[in-house]
């Protein structure tokens, strides 16, 4: 088995959950290789939509910014930021990838702040940008991220970005379209979904070499299980093929 790390692992976990012919709203970094990723194996008809306006490109290297114009490169169009986002309210983005510096059980996330006090944080962070409409919107929402009891809290410092707020039916109270929010989260350990009845995140496959045990340790809240909890497959040696050699030989992500 070829060797790799486990920035590679989690974005090969991702580009696998994007379906062809789905439309799926990226950033930069991570997200976006991951798209390209499948792409370029088993979701040619994958089309992705950049915050900027660039709609459906294939992307002949990796971009370093949503509105780098090899976001535009053979897309289907090349709109604005304003056409992206109603886009999303309407209801025409299957997969969003989001990010934050904490995440709690129902998966909210917080990108504003590290503190109770939002006049003085301790930490103030980047804020929404485009995320609070994405996970408002999209269907499925989805988050990579490194797994540790500092991203993973029980109670988030600030919602910047909805998931299932305080539990089931919660975001249908808040006005959010029925049928929208979190569904995976791909860490360096394990992949995670959400319990259809409670809504809270459990553990649905270890990535290899990882137990149960680990994940949950490595979590500041109680972790669920499904019903089988699955391995992880590791990333084929096409995949990491792909990824090393057409998305990003120059180890913009992987080589983090």
């Amino acid at each position: 088995m070829t060797a790799y790390n486990r920035m590679e692992l989690m974005i090969a976990v991702a580009a696998r959950l994007l379906e062809d012919n789905s439309i799926v709203a990226i950033g930069t970094g991570v997200p976006c290789a991951a798209a390209m990723l499948a792409q370029k194996t088993h979701a040619p008809n994958l089309m992705m939509m950049f915050e900027a306006g660039g709609f459906a490109p294939i992307l002949p290297t990796m971009p370093v910014s949503v509105g780098d114009s090899r976001t535009f490169y053979k897309a289907l169009m090349a709109t604005s930021m304003r056409d992206v986002m109603a886009s999303v309210a309407r209801g025409m983005v299957d997969y969003c990838f989001l990010g934050g510096a904490q995440i709690d059980p129902y998966g909210n996330l917080n990108s504003t702040i590290i503190g109770d006090d939002f006049a003085h944080p301790k930490v103030r962070l980047p804020g929404s940008g485009g995320a609070n409409d994405l996970a408002s919107h999209a269907w499925h929402s989805m988050v990579i991220t490194i797994q540790d009891k500092r991203r993973f809290v029980e109670k988030i410092d600030f919602i910047t970005s909805p998931g299932y707020l305080d539990g089931p039916g919660a975001r249908e109270r808040a006005g959010l379209p029925p049928g929208t929010g979190p569904h995976k989260v791909i860490t360096d350990l394990a992949i995670m979904g959400y319990d259809p009845k409670t809504c809270r995140m459990r553990i649905e496959s270890v990535h290899p070499g990882v137990t149960v045990e680990q994940v949950k340790a490595n979590t500041g809240f109680v972790l669920t299980e499904a019903d089988e909890v699955l391995q992880t497959q590791p990333p084929t040696a096409r995949e990491l093929h792909v990824l090393r050699d057409e998305v990003d030989p120059l180890r913009y992500v992987i080589g983090r």
